[in-house]
């Protein structure tokens, strides 16, 4: 079992958006995610912790301008707070281990899926494709994800 923490020497690679995204709770400006577009067979992990966090099978365009998806990959490593901020009442997202602010989750999802839709900043993820996904030790989510067509 992989071990995942808030890695210092990480935080300290982070590129400032990425910083400011999971460090200090903001969120990237909508339509502007590296990762809103990708329609590549992976999973998506917590950039600072490495864990797992979404299949790209669970990924779906909702419209909002962020990666959107509905449900996690591996629930044990997504922390739902209460978020009062912006005078609006949400559910806060958060990586278990890295402690990353990720998003939010709102109950607007498709229905046909559990009707969630975890809605993520792209600056908050790294991608890895199904085609590493051994090589970089997540093996064991391969069934998560579709196969390349």
């Amino acid at each position: 079992m992989n071990k995942y923490t808030k890695n210092p020497d990480t935080i300290a690679t982070l590129s400032p958006e990425e910083f400011r995204v999971t460090q200090e709770n903001g969120t990237e400006r909508p339509g502007t995610g590296k990762l809103l577009n990708n329609k590549e067979p992976g999973i998506y992990v917590d950039i600072v912790s490495g864990e797992p966090l979404f299949a790209s099978a669970d990924k779906y365009e909702s419209g909002c301008g962020w990666p959107s998806f509905t449900k996690p990959i591996e629930p044990a490593h997504i922390q739902e707070l209460n978020d009062h901020s912006l005078g609006m009442i949400r559910t806060e997202v958060r990586s278990t281990f890295g402690d990353s602010h990720l998003g939010h989750v709102f109950p607007d999802g498709p229905r046909d899926r559990g009707g969630l839709r975890y809605c993520i900043n792209s600056a908050s993820l790294r991608f890895v494709h199904r085609d590493d996904m051994v090589a970089e030790g997540y093996g064991e989510y391969l069934d998560q994800v579709e196969d390349v067509a």
